[in-house]
């Protein structure tokens, strides 16, 4: 399944939100000519989970999922068939590969699309909302606001205050671990820099790889990650949605000093990250080669051993600055929105109703356990410890943010901000130079 943050990838031109592509992504400029070419694909790949035959009949409602890895389609298969049940209304799904829909979705949403589509919560929602291309929903909120927390409800909202999104599930960024790694070591769990880089330095000397990195073949979002957490623990939370909005100047000595804190990292790190897929990074942290790993809960997907499973654990990325403690944590949540000219609003507002219930989410998360519910009425109980834990540790945070291509402009992260990172990365005394060409091509995709 596509790891939970469904979505980097770029802009089909400065300043457009075009699509990202979560658990797995990919690079490439796609142009005019090549989204044009590859938007049908989204509104031809469908399969009908329901048996009516039109878009028009007022019981069938049309679903484009980006699901297209087996645990999340199969989860929204369930999800879907348990509102056919409870409804009578029948679902036609249009599964398509996880990067096309991303890649595609500006265009596709141009044109005809499905009634109810799959996407990202916050900036990414926001921006289709301010181009006419959703449908707000606020009478599906009228109905669904008391199951979920003000600062979901949030994410859900567009700029000019009205509804647009529906959650499903979201899921935390920490730093993982074995469990019988640290006890058989005698390794304890850091709550500070100082102690972190302590860590680091005993296991280098234990023989291990500290910290498990790959960001190739695609992957160029996973630095992101800990860029996130550094600047939001070094300089809080507001400077770092600000940077991410362009309302702060990448050339500012407080970014200079995420990435001097980013350096000292480095040589705890993998050799060859720029060629190694996180999943291959997985792997590594699974035989206990390295021995932490800055990741989402999606990790947990590569612990195909119910031992090793349950051997595996995290804690919140250490404090650097006192006065920001650990209290912001990187939570992306993914759910639901309705295109803006839906062939049967009414279906897509009964089915918008039905996903916005504990019910919907109880079906979807029987099956991908890789995230945890945002419905306050969920059920619970059946939670592996991972899951019990990611749900407090999100619970407890006094801010979270939904990771750095979903906090800014896709295209300035993906056509900018990634590429530098990654080049800053082979070259981490190039910081000044880094941030300065960062700073330059801001003003493609901000203006203001």
């Amino acid at each position: 399944m596509p790891h939970p943050f469904a979505g980097r990838n770029i802009g089909s031109m400065p300043g457009g939100i075009p699509p990202l592509s979560r658990r797995t992504m990919i690079k490439g400029l796609l142009g005019a000519a090549g989204l044009a070419a590859a938007a049908p694909a989204i509104a031809a790949c469908g399969g009908g989970s329901g048996s009516a035959s039109s878009a028009t009949d007022t019981k069938l409602v049309t679903f484009g999922s980006n699901g297209s890895d087996p645990v999340p389609k199969k989860a929204y298969a369930a999800t879907l068939s348990a509102f056919t049940k409870s409804s009578g209304d029948q679902v036609k799904v249009n599964t398509v590969d996880h990067d096309t829909f991303q890649n595609t979705i500006s265009t596709y949403l141009q044109g005809t699309p499905d009634d109810v589509f799959t996407w990202f919560a916050g900036y990414r929602m926001q921006f289709f909302a301010a181009k006419g291309l959703a449908h707000p929903i606020d009478d599906v909120w009228a109905k669904i606001g008391g199951n979920f927390s003000d600062a979901t409800k949030a994410l859900a909202k567009g700029t000019d205050g009205h509804y647009y999104f529906v959650p499903i599930y979201n899921y935390p960024w920490g730093v993982f671990y074995r469990k019988s790694l640290f006890a058989a070591k005698g390794y304890q769990v850091p709550t500070t820099w100082d102690d972190f880089m302590t860590l680091a330095a005993k296991m280098k000397s234990d023989g291990l790889v500290p910290f498990s990195f790959g960001y190739g073949q695609g992957d160029s979002w996973v630095p992101l990650g800990t860029f996130d957490y550094l600047n939001m623990r070094i300089n809080g939370y507001q400077f770092h949605m600000d940077l991410m909005h362009g309302k702060e100047s990448w050339t500012d000595q407080k970014v200079n000093d995420v990435l001097g804190h980013y350096s000292q990292l480095l040589p705890f790190t993998q050799e060859g990250a720029a060629g190694r897929k996180w999943e291959d990074a997985a792997q590594a942290l699974i035989a206990k080669q390295t021995g932490m790993f800055t990741l989402g809960l999606f990790v947990a997907q590569q612990f195909t051993s119910a031992a090793d499973l349950a051997d595996l654990d995290f804690f919140a990325f250490p404090e650097i600055n006192p006065d920001n403690g650990q209290t912001a944590v990187e939570a992306p949540t993914d759910g639901f929105m309705v295109s803006s000219k839906p062939k049967n609003l009414a279906g897509a507002v009964k089915l918008m109703e039905f996903l916005g219930s504990a019910a919907a989410e109880n079906s979807y998360l029987a099956i991908d356990s890789a995230n945890v519910a945002v419905n306050s009425q969920a059920d619970t109980s059946k939670y592996n410890t991972l899951q019990t834990k990611a749900k407090q540790f999100i619970s407890q945070a006094k801010n979270l943010s939904q990771f750095g291509d979903r906090d800014s402009d896709p295209g300035f992260i993906s056509n900018v901000v990634e590429p530098a990172l990654a080049k800053w990365l082979d070259n981490p005394s190039s910081t000044k130079s880094t941030l300065s060409t960062i700073e330059s091509q801001k003003s493609q995709y901000f203006t203001s």
